[in-house]
């Protein structure tokens, strides 16, 4: 997993796009999507104002961008721990723990882009409460996916798997923006296992 460092000085001889989305995603993450001004962002990422606007039509733009950019490079492997490869709490238990390691692993960008940043900046944006909810319910249909293939073959699902699905995604948010907080990987690891056992108590 690519982290988060402080940009080198000096702007690249060729603009590389996922460079740049990269650099971004980790201002958004580290600043949120308020505290991350034009200027900042056009520093962090050496890419000049009038690059932004015309790639991505400003602040905003660039914003969904980099969502997509890390749903492809960091939540898509996270989704892929949910198998099936293994026994659904064999594979839950994976997920809770990659859950873990994506919310810790560097301290200068800690949580979730979409649980903590997204959400935050959807409280005053409509169009972003609409962004949240679509990678909510993304997440959401993905692990009931998995419980519904569970329970296809005659592994215990604890309660409908719709439910059961939107339990487990808000204890995955819920870790993550506890990770935001300071809580340390083992603890969360902790309940991240509980919460595994749970899903097929």
């Amino acid at each position: 997993m690519i982290q988060c460092e402080s940009r080198k000085r000096g702007r690249p001889s060729v603009f590389d796009p996922e460079q740049a989305l990269e650099a971004a995603m980790c201002t958004f993450w580290q600043h949120g999507y308020i505290g991350a001004s034009v200027d900042l962002i056009s520093r962090e990422t050496a890419m000049p104002r009038a690059t932004l606007y015309q790639r991505f039509g400003g602040k905003e733009g660039l914003f969904l961008a980099v969502l997509d950019h890390y749903a492809a490079t960091r939540i898509k492997p996270l989704l892929a721990r949910l198998g099936p490869e293994g026994t659904l709490q064999a594979d839950l238990t994976r997920f809770f723990d990659a859950v873990v390691t994506l919310a810790t692993e560097d301290d200068r960008a800690r949580g979730c882009l979409v649980s903590c940043v997204l959400a935050d900046a959807a409280g005053t944006h409509p169009g972003f409460r609409q962004e949240l909810a679509k990678r909510f319910s993304l997440l959401e249909r993905r692990i009931e996916t998995r419980l519904r293939h569970a329970a296809t073959i005659g592994e215990h699902v604890s309660g409908a798997p719709d439910v059961q699905a939107l339990l487990i995604a808000s204890v995955a948010r819920g870790l993550m923006v506890r990770a935001r907080s300071g809580t340390t990987a083992q603890e969360l690891s902790r309940v991240g296992r509980a919460a595994a056992e749970l899903g097929v108590g």
